[in-house]
Formats: structure tokens, sequence, C-alpha cells
């Protein structure tokens, strides 16, 4: 009998790549984005997940908009921390394992070292903070849960710091790019493919290897040495023609609404220990950038 798979989100970075790879499988998958289902109305979600009656739900939708969420302070947690709460309550009453994705914000980013599971969390805005009252709520509302944080994701689908620098490469030929802000970029593809490692495993009868997992890419690197590789990738494959300079600039050059961890490292060896996950090489995924460039 084929796994029956619901996807939150599957229009999002992680949700397009979730979808693909799960086809592969050959799993049975209902793949729903805000249109088909509003993960916030509790009747709804309940509706969907008992007509359905899935093995796993994989939680890939999210509000990460980080600092329109100071303002959005509403969204920001009907999205991160109810439509969550919905879901795997959903989950717990038709048997199904939930697995649902959250973010290094919850940290204060103040750390010397890589952030473990286990380590305290402060999250300082409300995206983080949002974000963290999920992870409590699904924790609390299924037993069989898997929580995966990870950071700074990129991907051939939305939006973000990949597309983001080669936009603004073919526009201009210096750019100031943040250099004291230090992490792990992640490639969507690589969540994707963690997650549904990660769902496989749980749905083994004696797995009981349930709680918070850190997957996140290596080698670490600033947003600035991140640009330096994306436009050295982009030069070598022939998409542009040459690399603007980069300026390294601090973090409070660049002021922002919401306050960014300065450290944003993760400790991968829970998840590598329990589910033979290797960390997400982010250096390989900018081997095809074409999808990334903006149209011409």
């Amino acid at each position: 009998m084929a796994v029956k798979l619901l996807i939150t989100g599957y229009k999002g970075q992680v949700g397009h790549c979730l979808v693909a790879q799960a086809e592969q499988l050959g799993w049975d998958i209902l793949a729903v984005d805000r249109d088909e289902l509003d993960i916030t109305d509790q009747a709804c979600v309940r509706a969907q997940v008992s007509a359905f009656q899935p093995h796993v739900i994989i939680n890939a939708a999210a509000h990460t908009a980080v600092d329109k969420a100071e303002s959005e302070i509403g969204a920001s947690y009907a999205i991160n921390r109810d439509g969550p709460a919905y879901l795997a309550e959903a989950a717990q009453q038709v048997g199904a394992i939930v697995l649902h994705i959250s973010t290094d914000y919850v940290f204060a980013g103040d750390k010397d070292g890589l952030y473990v599971e286990s380590d305290a969390v402060a999250p300082q805005g409300v995206y983080g903070a949002s974000k963290l009252a999920g992870e409590l709520a699904v924790a609390e509302h299924c037993s069989c849960h898997l929580i995966l944080r990870t950071a700074w994701v990129f991907g051939e689908h939305g939006n973000n710091f990949v597309k983001t620098m080669l936009r603004l490469g073919s526009q201009r030929d210096v750019l100031g790019v943040v250099a004291d802000q230090v992490g792990g970029p992640t490639y969507a593809g690589d969540i994707a493919a963690a997650l549904l490692t990660m769902a496989s495993q749980a749905l083994q009868p004696d797995f009981n290897a349930w709680g918070i997992y850190h997957f996140a890419g290596e080698p670490h690197v600033s947003w600035h040495g991140f640009a330096t590789a994306i436009f050295d990738a982009s030069v070598a494959q022939g998409l542009l023609a040459r690399s603007p300079v980069i300026n390294p600039i601090a973090t409070t050059d660049y002021p922002t609404p919401a306050k960014r961890p300065a450290n944003s490292r993760l400790d991968c060896s829970r998840i590598h220990s329990i589910f033979g996950i290797m960390p997400s090489d982010w250096q390989a995924a900018l081997q095809d950038l074409q999808p990334y460039m903006p149209p011409a």
C-alpha cells in the first residue's frame, strides 16, 4: 500500500521539491497551498485530514517574511503557530506522523559555537517567536512529530538570496553584502530529501526518535562569502560576464525592522546519527544557476 502524504505549502521553495521527490517514491500525494487549504482554519484542517487519512503530514507552509512579521504579528502567529497546531492535532486524531519545518531564528544568535537542538531558545523578533510557538504547538498536539530547524534556504522556486544576488549582479557593478552574520546556506531540494528520508524511517514500527533536529548547509559562511561563491559560479557558468565588486558591510550598515541572528550555525550531528543524513552541500547546489537567473 502506498504511503499517503499530505504536503502543505507546496508552492513554496521546499514544497515544490517535496512534491517532485515524493512522486519519485510512488507515494500517494495530496499537495495543498493556502488556496486549497487554509491551515489557520481548524475546521477545514480537520475535514481535509479526516477525508484524506494521510500516514504522513509535512507542513511546509509558513509566514516567512521576517521583516513584515514585525508588523503582521497576527498573521505570523496564525500561520506559524495556529496552523501547525491544527495540523498536529488532526494528525494525532488519524494516527499520522507530522513533520514540521522550523528555523534558526528561534535562537538569539549570540552563541560562540554551533547551536545544538537542546540549546536555550531566545527568539529576537516576531518571526522567530511565532516559529518557536509553532514548534511547541506541534510537540504538544502530536506525539509522533519531527521538527526540522533549518537556515538560509534557497531553491529554484520562490524568492531567496541567490536570486536576489544574481538580479542585483546583473544590474550593478558594486554591491554591499553583510559580512558579520554567519550560517549554513541550505538547498531546498536537500531539505525535501531530508524530510522524506525522516518520514520513511519514522514509518517503521520500531521508530521512536521523535523530536527536534537541525539540518542546514556546510561549510559555514558569511552572507558576503555566500555572495562571492554565487558570483564565482555564475561567471564560471557563463551566466554573468563578470562579478560585481562585493564590499563587506556590517549588520549595522544595513538596518532592518527585524533583528537577524549573527550566528546561525546549526550542529547537524544528531540528524546524521539517527537518520544518516549529511548536511546540505550548498556549493554543489550552485553548480546549475540557470534556473535562478532573472528573465532577460
